[in-house]
């Protein structure tokens, strides 16, 4: 199917969905206004308005699709000959998108929308209020939608874990109730698809799966559209320091390529993860091929076989069932087109990426797009001899590798004197676990607090937004090293400043000591945190302050496993967290198994109290809602990396080394050193 046919087909299809630019209204500020009936008891008007939000929020991204394929279509680069004719094309394209987008949606076209409330509709919060609202209003059906919606990007939640089984046992709601009203077309077609194969349906699986593939480049067509926006690699700003034309032109259209060419991961990743199904498109064909033998299609079969060696050359297994298929039907066959011409655009696209990648100044590695790893269960191989039999060939497995030698998994040694420990791992029921108190003393709290209100910027850490995890509450944070140079500077006590420092050198120690760490363990961030409960919106919280998840890996709790691989921090060792107040509700961290739901152990913070931990999947956990008053607690990361030894820690370290320099007649007992 040629590839201009989605183009078209798109277009067409999004043709009837123009909406009236004069009744459409800004989705973020009919969210802000949702939010703020909920918080004051008028439900039906967040089902109305949020309702209204998400309506909005599907139309802008749908024009966005329709007029750009529509402006591509009728403006093709065909009919340039010539240098004006190719940027005849390129203004024409940017009138036509302007006037069809401000057609269709109005003054949204100029509208430009939060970060945080962005960040909102992906993680899918506006479900969590609906499914809060439609509950008080007495429709547990239409509860159980917005639940379900919520959860599938967001499997971690405990509490909607629950509310989904409550509602389950609830008059009124059915199986089919429970749907997923952002479900993507082509992974819904290929997961059911996949059911129906485990179940030996070949036939029905097959048209699924056919299904899926066309649902799948559809989708393409659409996620490359909305890659033809505003573009920025991070630390780059190409209208900065370029200014001949065609620089500026390959910057961008390099940064748009990107985004296309990463198409490929966003549509094997499900909602709510940050990690894609591995060897997602190839499987696809894994799967058609032996179905198709199954159906005694061997022509599909072998078509489908050989397109799945583009995408894995020479892999032996499928090259045994072409030659099978081959032998059976006494020649050879071409792979899917589709396929075919999906791979030579990608391919051209890496050519391309790696010039305009040079051209700017910036790295770019060509990802794993197609792991082999995954695939079907290797209990329906297929065959790979004339005879008939069924052969297993193992997959390789999806290794999770921990660098911590068992040299790093001891634990037990003495603390150092005035520290107490509450629990080792066996006391607070995991692996690499230790609890203690008095690391600061009450007066060490109040000033480190103290400080934390002058130096704490909004969304640090967070690049900028000060709701990064829950719009419930407000995040704050800062450096070691921005607080030096605030005491440098005189804006604070310069005393309070090295407390901080201090207490985070405490903090290794501990660590160094208890689990018997023998080798070299550098900082890898330090971090002043205090999250805020926002007045107003407590009432009915149901989310957690922060997400249940693994320090050094991405948490997948259908699979009960935890992925040491990008985007996580793999490089993180140890974690700890040292509270400075226990005045709030709620904050508690908790431990839980790799399911994100069996809660092995739950700490309640307190001034001086220290958690810490190992960063892998042995300890999966998350924070309780701040329900009221403000949480500050150190937070620090450490590794056994050299690479990834945190900077602004070297850079604290001279700050402190001049101070000492200055200051040697107080008697002041510092180590400014980062290596012990």
């Amino acid at each position: 199917m040629d590839a201009n046919f989605f183009v078209v087909f798109i277009a067409s299809a999004l043709a009837s969905v123009t909406p009236s630019s004069s009744t459409l209204q800004p989705y973020d500020l009919l969210y802000e206004d949702a939010v703020r009936a909920f918080y004051s008891g008028d439900y039906g008007g967040v089902v109305r308005i949020m309702e209204e939000a998400l309506s909005s929020y599907s139309v802008v991204r749908r024009s966005k699709i329709r007029c750009r394929l529509r402006c591509q279509d009728q403006h093709p680069f065909a009919d340039a000959d010539s240098d004006l004719g190719f940027f005849g094309v390129v203004l024409r394209r940017a009138s036509c998108m302007d006037k069809c987008i401000e057609q269709d949606i109005g003054v949204q076209s100029m509208h430009k929308v939060s970060e945080d409330v962005v960040q909102d509709f992906n993680r899918r919060i506006p479900y969590n209020y609906l499914q809060l609202a439609y509950l008080k209003l007495k429709q547990p059906d239409k509860a159980a939608a917005a639940a379900h919606t919520y959860f599938q990007a967001n499997p971690e939640h405990v509490e909607m874990s629950k509310n989904l089984e409550q509602y389950k046992d609830q008059q009124g709601v059915k199986e089919n109730h429970f749907v997923d009203r952002e479900a993507r077309p082509h992974q819904h077609s290929f997961s059911a698809a996949v059911t129906l194969y485990e179940q030996g349906d070949y036939v029905g699986a097959s048209q699924l799966f056919e299904e899926a593939l066309v649902e799948y480049y559809k989708a393409d067509v659409e996620c490359r559209a909305l890659c033809q926006g505003q573009h920025q690699f991070e630390d780059h700003d190409h209208l900065r320091y370029r200014y001949s034309l065609y620089e500026v032109i390959s910057d961008h259209f390099t940064q748009v390529l990107h985004c296309e060419h990463e198409c490929v991961r966003d549509l094997a990743t499900r909602p709510g993860r940050l990690s894609p199904m591995e060897n997602y498109l190839p499987q696809h064909y894994d799967y058609l091929q032996f179905a198709y033998y199954k159906m005694e299609k061997v022509e599909e079969a072998l078509q489908c076989a050989l397109a799945y060696l583009l995408f894995h050359e020479g892999e032996q297994f499928m090259t045994d069932n072409v030659d099978f298929y081959k032998e059976v039907l006494g020649r050879g066959s071409a792979p899917r087109e589709e396929a075919a011409r999906y791979l030579r655009r990608h391919k051209q696209e890496l050519e391309l990426l790696l010039i305009g990648s040079q051209t700017m100044g910036v790295n770019f590695t060509e990802a794993n797009y197609w792991s082999s790893s995954g695939g079907r269960n290797n209990s329906t191989r297929i065959p790979s001899s004339t005879d008939g039999e069924m052969v297993d060939v193992a997959m390789p497995e999806n290794k999770n590798v921990n660098v911590c030698s068992s040299q790093h998994l001891k634990e037990g040694a003495p603390l150092q004197d005035g520290v107490k420990l509450l629990h080792d791992s066996m006391g607070i029921n995991g692996t690499q676990r230790m609890l203690v108190d008095d690391v600061l003393t009450e007066d060490e709290c109040a000033e480190l607090q103290q400080m934390a209100q002058t130096i704490t910027m909004a969304g640090d850490g967070y690049n900028g937004r000060s709701s990064p995890h829950t719009p419930n509450e407000k995040f704050a944070g800062a450096t070691v090293l921005k607080a030096l140079e605030y005491g440098y500077e005189g804006r604070v006590p310069m005393k309070s400043a090295h407390l901080f420092y201090d207490a985070s050198t405490r903090v290794r120690n501990i660590i160094l000591s208890h689990f018997m760490v023998n080798t070299t363990l550098h900082f890898s961030y330090t971090h002043l945190v205090c999250r805020s409960a926002i007045t107003g919106q407590q009432d009915h919280r149901n989310d957690l302050s922060h997400p249940i998840h693994g320090d050094n890996c991405l948490l997948d709790p259908e699979a009960n496993e935890c992925w040491r691989q990008a985007p996580a921090y793999t490089h993180r060792d140890y974690s700890a967290l040292l509270y400075l107040n226990g005045d709030f509700e709620g904050g508690e961290i908790f431990f839980t198994q790799l399911d994100a739901k069996t809660v092995t152990a739950t700490v309640k913070p307190k001034c001086g109290r220290m958690v810490a931990f190992t960063s892998g999947r042995e300890n999966p956990h998350g924070v309780k809602a701040v329900t009221d008053g403000q949480r500050c607690a150190l937070a620090l990361w450490f590794t056994f990396d050299p690479l990834f030894k945190e900077m602004d820690r070297l850079k604290a370290d001279e700050v402190v080394q001049n101070w000492v320099s200055k200051s040697m007649g107080d008697g002041l007992d510092i180590n400014p050193k980062d290596e012990l």
